[in-house]
């Protein structure tokens, strides 16, 4: 009877760790394939509503490409600055044109751009976080003005909260 008692609770105690470790698993904080694709298109939509042609990359919270579309004609050399400035905002968790004057000549992170790869500090790179606040990934523009491509990345980046 006690040997029972002993694996009833040893049961108990696993079956309540694997409910545990589900729940916790269910509350990722990457982003999902829906939520990456709805950004790529409402910051599409930004750009044909002021006929910018880019190419728009967005990255999940590991810095792995999850979505991307290089619209018609935009330049090919844009492909891969919007997935650098993608990268690069998850890397650091800040807007690549923010980590851009912190990079400048006697700035406290002075060449940082030539780390990882390669890093784009110029605007065009944010950071996206879910209606917790909590960052999953980010978007990369790359094709316009700086200030085209910023405001194309804030549009897709606030289209999930």
């Amino acid at each position: 009877m006690m040997n029972l008692r002993k694996h009833f609770k040893i049961c108990v105690f696993l079956g309540t760790l694997l409910m545990l470790s589900n729940l916790a698993f269910a509350q990722t904080n990457d982003i999902s394939h829906e939520q990456a694709l709805k950004i790529l298109l409402v910051a599409k939509k930004k750009a044909e509503a002021t006929k910018v042609l880019v190419n728009i990359a967005v990255v999940d919270a590991g810095g792995n490409l999850k979505a991307f579309i290089r619209m018609d004609d935009s330049f090919l050399g844009s492909i891969d600055v919007a997935i650098k400035k993608a990268k690069t905002a998850r890397y650091f968790d800040i807007d690549t044109g923010k980590l851009g004057e912190l990079t400048q000549p006697g700035g406290i992170i002075y060449n940082i751009e030539h780390s990882n790869g390669g890093l784009i500090t110029f605007p065009g790179g944010l950071p996206i976080k879910n209606k917790k606040g909590k960052i999953i990934g980010a978007i990369g523009v790359s094709g316009g003005t700086i200030d085209q491509d910023r405001e194309i990345a804030t549009t897709g980046a606030q289209a999930i909260l």
